[in-house]
């Protein structure tokens, strides 16, 4: 009886050491999540004067939720870019302007959600504002979702300039009409930043960064970004105003999953 006993005490315990292993804690879990390298900043610790209005840990963006794997509303890029990025609002705060990130790093885990996002026909509730000219059937034909996306490299982000002083950009709420990204500025989603034309992340050819439809103030506008992003060393996507990577990149082949947090940036090899 009492070897039975004694077996059974055994067994007890070696379930509940399983057990511990297989429902891990959530700090548990953190420490198993991969670290961002050395060569990765949080924009802030290098200039906090840049405004950040990270748009997808939020539900104001063209899926219409939270997308996986930002964990908190920050900007992390490598130290080099977020070094020119620096230099470009010195000159442009000199000016009466400020730069304002939407996205910086985007973890692999990310565009894998906009990609299953994008293959569920049925999810199209912020279609009226950010493609409502567009089949969502033709998001990767027409270039607008990809499997790779250059933000996983660390050195590419999504950004606008804002007047000073910066009026605060009001607070989206879920279930409000939604305007098309290329109405009137005095229409759609009221954004600080000066007019470019389009809202952000606008998948129409009109947020093509020198379309040929947008003129006057809106034109200049996207020009003030252009120069002084390319006076740091940063080229645009031609296909998006709001889209710049710095060059050379430091990791020009890599591609990152490590969540955006400032966690990610702590205890980093």
């Amino acid at each position: 009886m009492l070897r039975s006993a004694t077996v059974l005490r055994r067994l007890t315990v070696a379930l509940a050491a399983l057990l511990a292993v297989s429902v891990a804690s959530p700090a548990a879990q953190a420490r198993t999540e991969p670290k961002a390298p050395k060569q990765f900043v949080a924009l802030s610790d290098v200039d906090s004067t840049i405004i950040q209005e990270m748009r997808y840990p939020t539900r104001h963006n063209f899926v219409g939720r939270p997308i996986n794997g930002y964990r908190q509303p920050i900007c992390i890029l490598t130290r080099t870019a977020a070094r020119a990025l620096h230099d470009v609002q010195r000159k442009l705060l000199r000016r009466g302007y400020s730069l304002k990130v939407y996205d910086c790093y985007r973890p692999q885990r990310a565009v894998n959600d906009f990609v299953k996002w994008a293959e569920d026909p049925k999810a199209t509730q912020m279609k009226a504002e950010f493609y409502p000219r567009v089949d969502k059937s033709r998001l990767f034909a027409d270039g607008y979702i990809a499997e790779k996306s250059g933000h996983s490299r660390g050195s590419t982000m999504d950004l606008t300039v804002v007047k000073l002083p910066a009026r605060p950009t009001l607070p989206y709420h879920p279930g409000q009409r939604l305007v098309p990204c290329y109405a009137p500025r005095s229409e759609r989603f009221p954004d600080n930043s000066i007019d470019m034309g389009t809202g952000f992340d606008c998948f129409d050819t009109l947020a093509h960064t020198l379309d040929p439809r947008i003129k006057g103030a809106q034109h200049a506008n996207r020009l003030l970004l252009k120069h002084a992003m390319e006076a740091a060393g940063f080229v645009n996507l031609a296909e998006e105003w709001w889209h710049y990577t710095y060059k050379p990149e430091t990791f020009p082949n890599t591609y990152f999953d490590f969540p955006v947090s400032r966690a990610s940036l702590s205890g980093r090899r």
